[in-house]
């Protein structure tokens, strides 16, 4: 985060993946440093992304600190990789979110090689996704869980940190 070779042997011990962040922010040094790996990269309608992260893990994120010490950390290292990081202490300017959000799908597009790469929606279900890892298709809907919607109201259950 601060420049230091990671050693990610270590950090990924007893792990076969990475979802989301930290691991979309250090893409390329996991995809160099794990030359077999496979990548998804999950796309959306870009305008709809920053409403929905502004809505959502922005607004969380933005929340007063826990009063968890370990939980305030946690939420330190994801402000100082995502928000200040990758988005430049700028989220709040929605035009810069966005071209970071775009540019960032460009770059693994046009970096990662196309026989590692799976561009997904969502929407397509199990079956590009399962195909891709050459894994059977689940006999289960394909999950829904993480939308808007369903982060503001597993956020208003929790009691207040």
């Amino acid at each position: 985060m601060h420049g230091e070779t990671a050693d990610w042997d270590a950090v990924y011990r007893g792990y076969r993946a990475t979802v989301d962040w930290p691991g979309a922010r250090f893409w390329r040094q996991l995809a160099g440093h794990f030359p077999q790996a496979k990548v998804i990269l999950t796309v959306r309608d870009s305008q709809r992304w920053y409403e929905s992260a502004a809505e959502s893990i922005y607004w969380a994120a933005s929340a007063p600190a826990p009063a968890d010490p370990v939980m305030a950390e946690m939420r330190q290292i994801v402000h100082d990789v995502v928000w200040d990081g990758e988005f430049d202490g700028r989220f709040n300017d929605a035009e810069h979110a966005i071209r970071v959000f775009n540019e960032h799908n460009e770059a693994v597009r046009r970096e990662i090689p196309a026989d590692r790469l799976l561009v997904f929606e969502v929407g397509q279900g199990w079956e590009p996704l399962c195909r891709f890892l050459d894994v059977p298709i689940p006999d289960e809907p394909f999950p829904h869980s993480n939308d808007r919607r369903s982060f503001t109201e597993r956020r208003q259950l929790r009691p207040e940190e």
